[in-house]
């Protein structure tokens, strides 16, 4: 019994799902707050007259 209590080969399996969760998590905010505040498009619009003033 003390062995199976001591066992942790799946500690490093549950630790990467939480780490993946918490980066899906923040990643979500993130595009909410860009989409809804107007950042993602005033970035693309920077990158886009960027580019163009290059050609």
């Amino acid at each position: 019994m003390k062995n199976l209590l001591r066992d942790q080969s799946g500690q490093a399996t549950a630790e990467y799902a939480l780490v993946v969760v918490a980066a899906a998590a923040i990643a979500g905010t993130l595009i909410v707050w860009a989409t809804s505040s107007g950042a993602l498009t005033a970035l693309f619009d920077a990158v886009i007259s960027r580019v163009s003033s290059l050609i």
